[in-house]
């Protein structure tokens, strides 16, 4: 069976590869989110973090021996309490400033971040094996489909649930949104509300390093490799609307199964038409298809 010409295993396995690739987006995208919409900082030290996660899972598994699935919870606690430092010693000062302040700061991590890597370990990749559990493929009739790349969908999905549910249906997630909206009032009922705040930004970076982790054993571990998805990444953010837990999730897995239908019909589009979605949202809603206006 063809569909325009396509034929309709092809279009499948092209809509397959592009969940996973979405799985990406929506839990770097979540990350953001979730740093924008508690704390009012365009964090551009996301990708870097994103790559620190993988470069984590690399050393572990190379100087202590460590599998995968112990980095798989060992390298987000260890970036995020890297990120609560960041937050207590630096970004704490620029939360009355405006936004471009926050970017430059995390723009600078970002660059003294990846130059240190690089002057360690160079600008080439390095492989990482994935779990010996998750080797090989299975046959879906329309494509093989390895069974790492089938993990990743439900890690992905699975984080981005509960990471939703933990912000938008518990009183811990009222006190985070409260605490962000009015913390003199927050503080009043006895909350520490700077200590949430760490938390909300640890919580964030964690978030990357742990997408790092997923992807380390499917592109090659570098100190540069999250700068093209630090890009893509901020574009789902802003087409979900800044801020927006929601909007992050459903809009980068949307925007990757758009990009493998791109793939199929149109591939020389396929490097852009994030791009052009992102100017046609603006155009007719600047605040994001999920965003609020201010």
């Amino acid at each position: 069976m063809d569909i325009l010409g396509i034929p309709l295993p092809a279009l499948l396995s092209q809509l397959l590869l592009g969940l996973v690739n979405g799985s990406f987006y929506a839990i770097l995208s979540l990350g953001l989110a979730v740093i924008f919409g508690l704390l009012n900082v365009i964090n551009f030290a996301h990708g870097a973090t994103f790559m620190l996660g993988a470069m984590c899972a690399w050393m572990g598994l190379e100087y202590a021996g460590l599998p995968y699935w112990a980095m798989l919870v060992i390298a987000p606690v260890v970036i995020g309490i890297a990120g609560m430092a960041f937050e207590r010693l630096l970004l704490r000062w620029i939360y009355s400033l405006d936004h471009l302040y926050g970017l430059l700061l995390t723009f600078g991590l970002t660059l003294v971040v990846e130059g240190i890597f690089r002057a360690i370990y160079g600008s080439s990749g390095q492989p990482y094996d994935g779990p010996a559990l998750l080797a090989g493929a299975t046959d879906l009739g329309f494509m093989v489909l390895p069974n790492y790349r089938a993990w990743v969908v439900v890690a992905s999905l699975t984080v981005c649930f509960a990471t939703w549910f933990l912000i938008e249906k518990t009183r811990l997630g009222a006190y985070l949104r409260a605490g962000t909206e009015n913390p003199k009032l927050v503080e009043a009922f006895g909350i520490n509300v700077p200590l949430m705040v760490t938390l909300t930004y640890g919580f964030g970076v964690a978030l990357a390093a742990f997408a790092g982790v997923l992807a380390a054993p499917v592109i090659q571990v570098s100190p540069l490799m999250g700068q093209p998805m630090i890009i893509t990444v901020f574009a789902v953010v802003v087409i979900g609307g800044m801020g927006s837990i929601f909007g992050a999730i459903v809009t980068g897995l949307g925007l990757g199964l758009i990009e493998g239908l791109t793939r199929v019909f149109y591939p020389q589009g396929s490097a852009t038409v994030v791009f052009v979605i992102m100017a046609l949202v603006l155009l007719v809603r600047p605040a994001g298809l999920f965003g609020k206006e201010r």
